[in-house]
């Protein structure tokens, strides 16, 4: 007994284990308490702010949503997939990281000459006034470029595995973002100010990410060479990212234009409720995609870990759903009365959120490969998704949105699921 005991103690898949097991663990848990803290500031946005004010809230978090999107245009994944490369190198990893926040840069400023006209459209059609209109573009600004280095910097510490300082930095900024929304919209309960509350605290997050990022690289310029390796890749993702702005927001969209503020302001607290499945898809992030992206590409069992991982990914979806389904009555009570009696369009909503996540885990896995879908037959088959989806669902609704949304994330889950089988379970290295 003693020397089964000892043989499994040296057992090198033993130690692997308990190496998972800490880093799960670890970011497991310091994630939930990330979310927790995110969701308590979620809900005391929705419950302080009126309900037009809650509609006009999420309008603007949705533009906020699509200009990082696209100011991002595919560059925090060629950083991945170049760092993943180099990343025993400080010198190369400082390059690799030092371009990218320079093409970040200079694609912020397209991106805010594209959103902002269809935010202030947007604000002014759904019975905004223009001092609110003028505010809440001013607060996006500031929030938009608080959040847009974020993503590239978060990379050199997750391709070194520095879980527990990332945890730190984002558990202070959501603790700041609690305090400061706590003590604002007591007095000021407008959607302006819910922004600022939100952004504010990620500047200071910022500063000291940048002190985390940069124990692991030596500061750099940009590189040309590696500035037209990301480009390459941005050519490749950025119609696809173009189009998933749209799509990912069209249902926001399609209810401020044909809906109304009720329904915007329904959609937009049910989503406050997917901030839980965002602990999964953090926790994968963060440890899992990166350890893919660092496989050797000589390693045969490449297939089969991308199988397991998302069996694994599938599961926790199935769970969550289920948890959903049997606690919507309480989860509903905690959004508030504005929200109750909307059960089954709770589960509705948690269901494509669930598939909407799945195939961008698999888009996450493939991309870290450096193996990108084709952006027109991505786009062909999506947009046909959507006007089938327009066609079927009646859209102005918030039940017909729902399953409007479903049906358009399954049939985009279905492609990347397509695409990974032949580029990834079918490859022989």
């Amino acid at each position: 007994m003693k020397a089964l005991v000892q043989s499994i103690y040296t057992n090198p898949k033993y130690a692997r284990a308990i190496e998972w097991g800490r880093l799960l663990a670890i970011t497991g848990g310091a994630q939930s308490l990330v979310q927790a803290i995110s969701f308590v500031s979620g809900i005391l946005v929705i419950r302080l702010l009126s309900t037009q004010e809650y509609a006009i809230y999420t309008l603007a978090n949705t533009m906020l949503g699509t200009m990082t999107i696209l100011a991002d245009g595919g560059i925090s994944t060629g950083v991945m997939g170049l760092g993943g490369k180099v990343w025993q190198d400080r010198e190369r990893l400082g390059t690799v990281l030092a371009t990218g926040l320079d093409l970040r840069r200079k694609f912020a400023a397209g991106s805010l000459l594209i959103a902002m006209p269809i935010s202030i459209y947007l604000l002014l059609h759904n019975g905004a006034s223009w001092l609110t209109t003028i505010l809440i573009v001013a607060s996006l600004v500031l929030a938009f470029f608080a959040a847009l280095s974020d993503s590239i910097l978060e990379i050199v510490p997750k391709l070194h595995q520095e879980v527990v300082s990332l945890q730190k930095n984002q558990i202070q900024v959501g603790l700041a973002r609690v305090v400061l929304s706590g003590l604002t919209l007591f007095i000021f309960p407008w959607a302006f100010v819910a922004i600022l509350a939100s952004g504010i605290p990620r500047i200071y997050g910022n500063i000291q990410l940048r002190k985390v990022t940069f124990q692991f690289v030596t500061e750099a310029k940009p590189d040309l060479d590696i500035s037209s390796k990301i480009l390459s890749l941005v050519r490749k993702t950025m119609p696809g990212l173009i189009y998933y702005c749209v799509s990912s927001q069209l249902t926001i969209w399609l209810l401020s234009i044909l809906g109304n503020t009720a329904s915007i302001a329904q959609i937009g607290a049910l989503g406050r409720i997917s901030i839980l499945l965002n602990i999964l898809g953090v926790v994968f992030s963060t440890i899992l995609v990166p350890r893919f992206a660092r496989t050797s590409e000589g390693n045969k069992n490449l297939s089969k870990k991308f199988l397991h991982l998302l069996m694994l990914f599938i599961g926790l979806c199935i769970l969550f759903i289920s948890s959903i389904y049997f606690f919507s009555a309480e989860i509903l009570w905690v959004l508030g009365s504005n929200y109750t009696n909307m059960n089954f369009e709770l589960v509705l909503f948690i269901i494509g959120s669930c598939v909407f996540a799945c195939a961008g885990f698999i888009y996450s896995l493939t991309s870290s490969r450096g193996f990108v879908l084709s952006p027109y037959i991505y786009i062909t088959f999506s947009v046909l998704a959507i006007i089938i989806g327009i066609i079927i669902f009646d859209v102005s609704s918030l039940t017909g949105i729902l399953y409007y949304n479903i049906f358009v994330s399954g049939v985009q889950l279905s492609m990347y699921t397509l695409y990974a089988y032949f580029k990834i379970i079918k490859f022989k290295y």
